[in-house]
């Protein structure tokens, strides 16, 4: 009789745990796995803000462009820019840089140029810059100690993009 007892209750405590609890809804952390997708565009995806009055930190200032690209300079850029700049950076993708394709749709001239030639001044004094640094995972531009000339010829070079 002692068993059938024990067989039972062990039976009834089997049946009563093994009911379903109503779910209740806990505030809090909640995951969603659905992708959404939005429209960006390059600038957006960058993930820093478009600043065109922003000058930078550095020996340029007031910087305009003539309105045609001065095509011995922008092949003196071209060279010194496959030599000193495509390891971090490409015209249409992302590397360890930005993608520079548009770059004067985003950035002052002026501030291009104080990047090409002072990036260690600009990472510490810039908040654009600093952005940039954080958005590409801390990787350093670092400072190739190019003369305004040759700075000068980059920049015409990344206006052909």
């Amino acid at each position: 009789m002692k068993k059938i007892l024990v067989v039972l209750a062990l039976g009834a405590l089997v049946v009563g745990c093994g009911e379903k609890k109503k779910e209740e809804k806990k505030e809090g952390f909640e995951m969603n796995r659905t992708k959404t997708e939005e429209k960006t565009t390059e600038a957006q995806s960058e993930g820093v803000p478009v600043d065109m009055d922003n000058e930078g930190v550095g020996p340029f200032k007031d910087i305009s462009f003539d309105g045609e690209i001065d095509a011995e300079l922008a092949a003196a850029g071209e060279a010194k820019f496959n030599a000193v700049c495509t390891a971090c950076h490409m015209a249409e993708q992302r590397m360890i840089g930005p993608a520079l394709k548009g770059v004067y749709e985003r950035r002052n001239p002026a501030w291009v140029m104080n990047m090409i030639s002072g990036p260690d001044k600009m990472l510490k004094e810039d908040p654009i810059a600093k952005a940039l640094l954080k958005e590409y995972n801390n990787a350093i531009m670092l400072n190739q100690n190019l003369s305004e000339d040759e700075v000068r010829a980059v920049a015409e070079y990344l206006r052909t993009f």
